[in-house]
């Protein structure tokens, strides 16, 4: 029963600005916090923390058109109705009634309500129509195609095959925390699907007649759709060296799926190990850092001079460097790697890694993190066309081009990219939240056929002894770089620039730079190279409500 709780050291009237936002207490309610927002000169009241990792939502962006975005992970809500506008958050925020009497404030709800600090969302469809949504993959696209879809309103059927073999569930765990366990890992339990009428179905799917709109599983089962989303992922990448081709030697992994993390969980066991990562990309870095800080004796090779190199630059991959040395990780860079050798005490385990250059490094475990391929196997006797990459090629709405009512989203997906310095060139983009939002533009582009196409810029974030925070790309490449802050602490902000343009930018423990800077892409409002370099701080760069990419 919703009643009035007053606000904590809020007075009537409320003098809040535009755009201001303000964090207080709910008295009455144990721990209990609300977010005062003023948009278009009027007062809202919503949850005061993200419903994605919890991050307090007074320290990310408002916009003038009402958009909140979180400054951790870019998921962003709707002020005036706490809706869902931008991944990774699942759950919308509550939103409450704001009274003013007596001279305080308060706001309407539940005591309940505001200590979930979230409105969770409702997905429940007892009512479908003949139409059929059928979905291939159980990731990060698929998650934010279903769950847009139900929560959207569409009440058509929806099968998901997913060889994986459980719910969705946060990939990004895997590599950051080693999880292990699905139950901590998954979204929603498989009842809440359930309740939406969503199937899952543990199935691998062999192949797709598209004139016939069928798809035919390994089971032998049959499955037909009225629309088709392909949300495959990417097959991680085993290095074709002696020693390290899948299932020669035990103990050597690549990450990706539960089962992975499960094994490398078993492998290392007490910890104390001897562990040799293969490759400095996000995934070895995480993985890397995570087994460090469980004690294990951790070695990275890379190819380059410095962690993620290729996309980061040299500047900020030795900052990245630095922060894992300090937890103990060894590395090897500008290396390349001969082959791994068995274990002496096992001859079917691993026991080192040999580098072309002599070097033997003992190994009691193995991880490969040398990236990933598009999961389009089941696709090369269907008649669609695949990249050069074995990725799909789709138009704005994620349209796999040349087909029809066919969708591809995530890493399978090579689609034309409109941020600062995309033109409109094809792209694929291998992030979790590049996967989700397109996802969710899929299911609102079938849920409201007449819509356009939702922009979103992309985010991506990492646990590299410190939070690192991302956004934009470098499509086009990228010719320079103005870093500025203190990269030693590390606290900084990375402008990657082409000409003057800044195509993407790279911050840590300078919240909420990397969030700005999303929202100034979206309207074309970025600094040039040469204002960053005048000293221009791009928080204080106004938002105008007009989008533009």
């Amino acid at each position: 029963m919703a009643q009035e709780f007053k606000l904590k050291g809020v007075t009537s009237p409320l003098n809040l600005k535009n755009l201001e936002k303000q964090e207080v207490e709910v008295e009455g309610v144990e721990g209990g916090k609300a977010l005062l927002l003023k948009v278009q000169d009027k007062v809202y009241a919503t949850s005061a923390n993200c419903t994605h990792y919890g991050a307090p939502l007074a320290k990310g962006v408002l916009t003038p058109e009402g958009r909140l975005t979180c400054a951790w992970h870019g998921a962003c809500f709707a002020v005036k109705t706490g809706d869902v506008e931008d991944a990774p958050a699942l759950d919308p925020l509550s939103t409450y009634e704001v009274v003013e009497k007596d001279g305080a404030v308060y706001i309407k709800s539940d005591e309940a309500t505001i200590k979930a600090n979230r409105r969770q969302l409702n997905l429940k469809c007892s009512s479908v129509s003949d139409e059929k949504i059928l979905v291939i993959g159980g990731g990060s696209g698929t998650v934010g195609a279903i769950e847009g879809l139900r929560g959207g309103g569409y009440n058509g059927q929806i099968t998901v095959i997913s060889k994986e073999g459980y719910q969705p569930i946060d990939r990004t765990k895997l590599s950051k925390a080693l999880l292990a366990d699905v139950s901590k890992a998954a979204w929603r339990s498989k009842d809440y699907y359930k309740d939406a009428s969503i199937d899952i179905v543990e199935d691998e799917v062999k192949g797709v007649d598209f004139s016939s709109k069928k798809v035919s599983t390994k089971s032998g089962k049959s499955y037909d759709y009225s629309k088709l989303v392909l949300a495959t992922g990417g097959t991680p990448r085993w290095l074709p060296l002696p020693g390290l081709k899948e299932g020669e030697l035990g103990n050597v992994f690549v990450l990706r799926a539960l089962p992975d993390t499960q094994g490398i969980v078993k492998a290392v066991g007490d910890n104390g190990k001897k562990v040799v990562v293969i490759g400095s990309s996000f995934i070895g870095m995480e993985v890397g850092n995570c087994l460090a800080g469980m004690k294990n004796d951790v070695t990275v090779i890379g190819m380059e001079s410095e962690p993620m190199e290729r996309v980061m630059g040299s500047k900020v991959g030795k900052i990245f460097r630095g922060l894992l040395e300090k937890n103990g990780v060894k590395f090897y860079m500008g290396a390349g790697v001969d082959k791994a050798s068995p274990s002496k005490g096992d001859s079917s385990k691993v026991g080192a890694v040999h580098l072309k250059d002599g070097t033997v490094l003992e190994a009691d475990v193995v991880i490969e993190g040398v990236g990933v391929a598009p999961a389009t196997e089941y696709l090369k006797e269907s008649g669609a066309k695949l990249e050069k990459d074995g990725s799909l090629k789709t138009n704005e709405s994620f349209e796999v081009e040349g087909l029809n009512d066919v969708y591809a989203i995530g890493d399978i997906a090579t689609y034309p990219y409109h941020g600062p310095g995309g033109n409109g060139n094809p792209i694929r983009i291998e992030h979790w939240n590049v996967a989700q939002n397109a996802g969710r533009s899929v299911a609102n582009s079938i849920a409201n056929p007449s819509a356009k196409p939702k922009p979103f810029i992309p985010v991506f974030w990492s646990a590299l002894g410190s939070q690192l925070r991302y956004c934009g790309n470098t499509v086009g490449g990228y010719d320079d770089i103005v870093l500025q802050g203190e990269p030693e602490k590390p606290s900084f902000v990375a402008y990657y620039t082409q000409g003057e343009t800044v195509v993407a930018v790279a911050s840590m423990m300078k919240d909420p730079y990397m969030t700005q800077a999303a929202e100034l892409m979206r309207r074309k409002k970025m600094p040039s190279k040469s204002e960053l370099q005048k000293g221009v701080d791009i928080l204080e760069v106004s938002l105008p409500s007009e989008i533009k990419i």
